[in-house]
C-alpha cells in the first residue's frame, strides 16, 4: 500500500456534501477517495488541466 498523508482542506458544506454524495454513488468508501479520484483525473489527464485551473472558480459566491 501507498504511504498516505493527512492534509487539512477547509470546504464549505456543499462541497462535503457534494463529495460525499459522489462517494455513495460510486460506492467509494468515503469522501477522501472521491477527492482522490478527482487528484488522479488531474494528473493523468494533463489536457483537461487548463479547463480545471485556468479560470478560478466560486460556485458559491457567484465569482
Amino acid at each position: 500500500m501507498k504511504d498516505k498523508l493527512s492534509l487539512s482542506v477547509e470546504l464549505e458544506q456543499a462541497k462535503i456534501d457534494f463529495l460525499e454524495e459522489m462517494a455513495r454513488t460510486y460506492n467509494l468508501p468515503d469522501a477522501g477517495k472521491a477527492v482522490r479520484c478527482l487528484i488522479d483525473y488531474a494528473r493523468e489527464n494533463t489536457d483537461a488541466q487548463p479547463t480545471i485551473f485556468d479560470e478560478v472558480r466560486c460556485n458559491d459566491c457567484g465569482t
